[in-house]
């Protein structure tokens, strides 16, 4: 396996794929060149140490201390627990990068990495997203909040050099760990950062309300958490072969879900069999919701996650409040940017895909990063952190709140009009008035216009333009904006629906236009490179719900046909500004694919076990009377000069 890959494995980072490939191959805000692992060949040594749990299992952990360490001179601990392997293994073999960036590592710290229990090169059985237990029934019961417990007691009392304070950080699954190591908190742990962090695995990764994330299962998984009967030290990463570069074609042509097993994982991927087992939000899923047991913190929090992470919104920003509604009283603070999953760290957050934010957005994250560390772990200067700190796209600026959702947040609807207006009042209409389409599971909605097997990481603020022009994609829009307009909070789309089939998707996408001509826009003759970006459709925000789980996630319910039903689900939170001249867009439409699997659009007990008869086409309906109005409920921000 390439180097560079293997250590952002260490650090947690998923594999990198498709457009999230090339964008690493920018200059990144702290690379991993050959200075760097110099420096850290001549002035750390390795360890590795097989660290005992309380139930006797033991934990593979690579330690680096600084070659001045001593009792006159103490570091902290920054510790990482991992399932993507700490490697390299071996005492004599350095990663090429141990901290967050260099700074840390000039700074000093002793840098930890631990081999989480079942993976690896530690002993035990893994678990994905190990349930939390929150009541131990005896001293030898386990879960990861006490393995980490159990791990910084061995740390601070057995590494030489140590100032007995601790920090742990991670990015996605290390950003779980990091969460569930803080719950209990160990004395000697003093400042957390779960970065992009799982929260609740039904939400965040796996599914966005029921609807299953296609793409991300089925490519990650199907070389992650693969049988490890001994432990072992293969820095191996398993990728699956597509035998095509285009996944929409090859997700296509694999038919239903049930075709997957049998064509390609073997029943050799045991989570690919909980999936198919578990369909509904039942207890194997709600036992995975680490949220409500985020408690007893006694450790300052920094949660960090990117507006444009299409892995883990959901989870920072459910972290962030769970964590401060539980523990009164913690220093704990949310710093999300404009970033896709761990781009804070490996691109410089200056654009991404069709949006351009002005400026390198991920240096701030650099700066209070390392000042929140330093200041907790080694009593040096206060970072500069407001409660929230976040980044306001469409302004391209950052603000600071007290609270989030700010307080000054005043909710209104945008309510579909006919003739595919979209207005802050309601429709009059009290006849009957709706849209119609037809969804074809035989030819879905595509997410992106990228061809890739992997992940589309550029989607989430791509030009929306592909999909507007398809016939089952309703498009809504405002008139061009007077004055700017700044959404804040959470979204929650309402939609009065109808259907001619039994089941069915609706996702909705939050867009900003831009005019036709832009002002100081380039001109041709002047830039012949220039994009000229009028009429742009960027994507702020798109969600996709499963219409079978609209009363109870736990108890899907058919559509009957025909019948007007009500749809409403949470989108999660934007902080954006629509310029003056702007329009606001709203698209429906019924697939996403395969970011998100094919609703059948036939009622079946377990879409996983739908049959190829299943799947047929459906006309959906999308209302918008007096007694039916569709809308989108948004928090609206008083502008800056009221």
């Amino acid at each position: 396996m390439h180097p560079t890959l293997r250590h952002l494995m260490v650090l947690g980072l998923l594999v990198l794929t498709g457009a999230a490939r090339a964008q690493a191959a920018r200059p990144t805000p702290d690379g991993e060149g050959p200075e760097r692992f110099e420096y850290l060949r001549s002035h750390y040594t390795k360890f590795e140490y097989r660290i005992p749990m309380r139930d006797g299992t033991r934990l593979f952990t690579s330690v680096y201390v600084p070659n001045d360490a001593s009792p006159g001179k103490r570091y902290p601990v920054l510790l990482v627990r991992t399932p993507y392997s700490v490697a390299p293994y071996g005492v004599d073999r350095y990663a090429r990068r141990l901290g967050p960036t260099a700074q840390y590592e000039k700074e000093g710290f002793i840098f930890v990495f631990q081999d989480v229990r079942g993976q690896h090169m530690s002993e035990g059985t893994f678990v994905n997203m190990r349930p939390h237990l929150a009541t131990k029934k005896g001293p030898k019961d386990t879960d990861e909040s006490t393995d980490t417990y159990d791990t910084i007691e061995w740390l601070v009392k057995n590494v030489p050099g140590n100032n007995g304070r601790v920090g742990q950080w991670g990015i996605s699954y290390p950003g779980y760990y990091t969460s569930a190591g803080a719950i209990d908190s160990h004395p000697a742990l003093k400042a957390i950062s779960p970065q992009a962090p799982i929260a609740d695995w039904f939400w965040d990764d796996m599914h966005r309300h029921g609807a299953f994330n296609l793409v991300l299962a089925f490519n990650f998984f199907s070389g992650f958490g693969l049988p490890r009967p001994q432990p072992t030290d293969s820095e191996e990463w398993k990728r699956f072969e597509h035998g095509t570069p285009d996944a929409y074609q090859f997700f296509l042509e694999l038919g239903a879900l049930g075709n997957a097993d049998a064509r390609h994982f073997k029943g050799d991927v045991a989570f690919w069999k909980d999936l198919v087992a578990h369909p509904n939000y039942d207890a194997f899923w709600q036992s995975r919701n680490l949220l409500p047991h985020l408690k007893n913190i006694k450790a300052a929090v920094l949660v960090v996650g990117g507006w444009f992470d299409t892995e883990d919104l959901y989870g920072p920003l459910r972290t962030y409040a769970a964590i401060e509604k539980q523990n009164p009283g913690i220093s704990n603070s949310l710093l999300m940017g404009p970033w896709i999953h761990g781009g804070w760290m490996r691109t410089d957050g200056s654009s991404l895909g069709d949006a351009d934010f002005g400026f390198s957005t991920s240096q701030l994250y650099q700066e209070l990063g390392f000042t929140f560390f330093k200041h907790h772990l080694k009593g040096g200067e206060a970072p500069a952190l407001s409660e929230a700190t976040l980044f306001e796209t469409g302004a391209n600026r950052w603000r600071h709140f007290d609270t989030w959702p700010p307080k000054a947040v005043r909710e209104q609807r945008l309510y579909f009009q006919p003739k595919g207006a979209l207005a802050f009042q309601a429709p009059s209409v009290t006849g009957e008035s709706f849209d119609e389409y037809v969804s074809d599971p035989a030819r879905p909605v595509p997410y992106t216009q990228e061809i890739t097997t992997g992940w589309a990481k550029n989607y989430m603020t791509e030009d929306q333009r592909f999909a507007a022009r398809r016939p089952d994609v309703l498009v809504y829009q405002t008139a061009p904006l007077e004055k700017d307009l700044t959404l804040a909070g959470p979204l929650e789309a309402d939609l009065w629906v109808s259907t001619t089939g039994s089941d069915a998707d609706w996702v909705v996408k939050l867009i900003d236009v831009n005019p036709g001509k832009l002002p100081g826009a380039a001109r041709r003759e002047e830039s012949p490179d220039a994009i000229d970006r009028g009429h742009q459709q960027t994507l702020v925000r798109g969600e996709p719900f499963r219409g079978r789980f609209r009363e109870s996630y736990s108890q899907p319910k058919a559509f009957t046909p025909g019948e007007v039903t009500r749809v409403r689900f949470t989108l999660n939170d934007v902080l954006h500004t629509f310029k003056r001249g702007h329009r606001v867009m709203i698209q429906v439409q019924s697939s996403w694919f395969p970011f998100i699997d094919r609703n059948p659009q036939t009622f079946v007990p377990n879409i996983f076990e739908a049959r190829e008869e299943d799947f047929v086409r459906a006309f959906h309906r999308v209302h918008h009377t007096a007694q039916h109005p569709s809308s989108l409920k948004v928090g609206v921000m008083p502008a800056l000069d009221d």
